[in-house]
């Protein structure tokens, strides 16, 4: 889900509940609604990341969601990230 419609869901409050979940090196963010699990994705359709906690928090934050759940299970802030 991009960040317009996103947006739009937070603003008609449909968000139910925000994740924030490391993987690796990166962060990427999942959102409940009524039907589904989504996931924010940037303009090309693949998955938004963030290299820091922070920075997914501050773009979180900007889009008006105001507290979420951290899941640093598989975290690994050493490990250097894939190119595909």
């Amino acid at each position: 889900m991009n960040e317009k419609t996103l947006r739009a869901l937070v603003e008609a409050g449909a968000i139910r509940r925000v994740r924030i979940i490391a993987d690796g090196c990166r962060f990427h963010m999942e959102a409940d609604t009524a039907n589904a699990t989504v996931i924010a994705q940037t303009g090309k359709g693949t998955p938004k990341t963030w290299g820091t906690l922070d920075a997914a928090a501050r773009w979180m934050r900007a889009l008006g969601i105001g507290s979420a759940q951290l899941d640093v299970s598989r975290w690994s802030p050493g490990q250097r990230r894939l190119a595909l």
